[in-house]
């Protein structure tokens, strides 16, 4: 699993010209909808933050084809359809990252389940080849370890690999009032290549767009 990784963290490193960009998001609204959702729904198919997270990615990579697709013989090629991969530490060292095929088309509740199977299948030994290939994208969330930034290396032929880091309550000012309020950092690692910063940008504003209207999610 090691060798694995490092001679593919080596490649990745040594042929792509990575550019890094990140955003704090006010997770407020998102948060509240979480509740009020959870209150209502039976406890074994309540919603948790990274549903929201990995779904709103999905959308952004929709609406930014530009970062949903691969670098291959010397030019992009857009993927057809979001298929975006969730890395999962697995309990014995090491990490895999299976695939949601169209995520961007997945209801919330699908969304959850399919991650909640993924992540256990993952580590279990029991992934199908099919699952763990054809990614557009790349999603990394460490946010249940406690951190709060998170830089990942670009998974080639991929252009782009999103990261978040935990929820946690900061100062934050709206409408020139100080307060509280429930925050993540998003990230976003991507392919000089294919994309420039403005790109990239465009990619993270959609994020936030997203998560700032989660009934829409």
């Amino acid at each position: 699993m090691r060798q694995a990784i490092a001679g593919l963290m080596t490649r990745a490193n040594l042929e792509i010209p990575h550019y890094y960009l990140s955003t704090t998001v006010d997770m407020a609204t998102a948060m509240d909808w979480l509740h009020e959702h959870n209150r209502r729904t039976p406890v074994g198919e309540r919603l948790l933050p990274a549903a929201l997270l990995v779904k709103a990615t999905a959308l952004a990579a929709r609406d930014v084809t530009e970062l949903n697709g691969f670098w291959t013989d010397d030019q992009f090629s857009a993927g057809e359809g979001v298929h975006l991969a969730t890395a999962v530490s697995l309990r014995g060292g090491g990490l895999i990252a299976p695939t949601l095929r169209d995520a961007d088309t997945l209801a919330l509740p699908q969304l959850m389940t399919a991650l909640k199977d993924l992540v256990r299948r993952a580590r279990t030994g029991r992934l199908r080849s099919s699952e763990v290939s054809g990614a557009t994208i790349t999603v990394t969330n460490l946010g249940d370890q406690g951190v709060e930034t998170v830089f990942g290396v670009i998974h080639p032929p991929q252009v782009a690999l999103v990261g978040f880091g935990r929820v946690s309550n900061r100062p934050w000012a709206v409408d020139g009032l100080l307060g509280v309020r429930p925050v993540v950092t998003a990230t976003l690692s991507a392919d000089h290549r294919a994309t420039d910063g403005a790109v990239g940008s465009r990619f993270l504003t959609a994020v936030d767009r997203f998560l700032q209207n989660p009934e829409q999610l």
